[in-house]
């Protein structure tokens, strides 16, 4: 009888110790419900280039343009900025053309067509294995660390509003007792769960500064036949929805950066938006109808003169 308990109590014991198998879960970026809750206008965001700056898998044939793990880091920040319902991203790939395209905007208007650039890097990346033997039993860990840096570029401006780095870890162990237990094979997903909690990190601080700014957009035709600004459903425009209008203040430049800065424009009046159109984000516009307050009107010429923000 004693050593049936014996046999039975050993059975348990090892099979609990074949249970001992723990991976460490990054849970996505979790968005306030009363801030969700709020409508506002999205911002355009290109992500003009992630890349890697590590060594880790680079071999002789590497090929830099289709890198797996910075197309892995994109998608990932892709995804996380997606699901806070504030952007509407824009793909960009070609990081050089933008730039340039951003020398040659006229009027400080750029043609990038977004508001925001994102651009990032994969720092650091490192797997190892590190195991401990006891007198009854061992332990084997996978252990993936990666570090992921981020810009955030205003086109506007041409000024980085923000700059930061994140770390990540995610941890695979399993444990075996007298000889019993699991086995831990290699695990590939450890290094979305490292990547993803680096950068998880980042998109709260990246979601703030995009949205304190005021949303802003410009006029595209403005006559007797329509009145016409920028931006459509798909950033969140609504019919009925009524913006500020106002003239681009004077540019002047800062003695002690040397940058040059806009100073506050002047308020005319205000626009309603009575129709939307335009069948991609990049095309789409809404009709309005302009309300002077006593302060100004529009000049058709000069249409660049002015620009429409979003009301906080």
């Amino acid at each position: 009888m004693k050593k049936l308990i014996l046999f039975i109590s050993f059975i348990s014991f090892c099979t609990f110790a074949q249970a001992q198998r723990k991976t460490e879960i990054v849970e996505p970026v979790k968005q306030d419900v009363a801030d969700s809750n709020q409508r506002g206008i999205k911002r355009k965001v290109a992500i003009g280039r992630f890349s890697n700056e590590t060594q880790y898998a680079k071999g002789i044939f590497y090929d830099k343009e289709n890198d797996p793990m910075g197309k892995q880091a994109l998608d990932i920040l892709s995804a996380k900025l997606a699901a806070s319902g504030k952007f509407l991203l824009l793909e960009r790939s070609d990081l050089a053309s933008l730039l340039e395209e951003a020398k040659k905007s006229e009027n400080g208007l750029s043609t990038i067509g977004a508001d925001y650039m994102i651009i990032g890097s994969i720092t650091e990346f490192g797997r190892k294995n590190v195991g401990k033997a006891g007198i009854l039993g061992n332990t084997k860990s996978q252990i993936v660390e990666a570090a992921v840096a981020i810009r955030l570029v205003d086109v506007s401006t041409g000024l980085i509003i923000y700059s930061d780095e994140g770390k990540g870890m995610a941890e695979l162990t399993t444990r075996t007792t007298m000889g019993v237990g699991g086995r831990a094979d290699y695990d590939a997903t450890l290094s979305d769960k490292a990547i993803s909690e680096a950068i998880g990190q980042l998109v709260e601080n990246i979601i703030n500064k995009c949205t304190d700014k005021p949303w802003r957009t410009y006029f595209l035709a403005y006559d007797a036949d329509a009145q016409l600004i920028a931006g459509g459903a798909s950033q969140g425009i609504k019919v009925g929805d009524s913006f500020t209008v106002k003239t681009k203040g004077k540019k002047v430049k800062n003695p002690q950066s040397g940058v040059m800065i806009e100073l506050p424009g002047k308020v005319i009046g205000t626009v309603s938006v009575s129709a939307l159109g335009g069948d991609t984000p990049e095309t789409e516009f809404s009709y309005v109808s302009f309300t002077s307050n006593g302060a100004g009107e529009i000049n058709a010429d000069k249409l660049t003169d002015y620009y429409i923000e979003e009301n906080k």
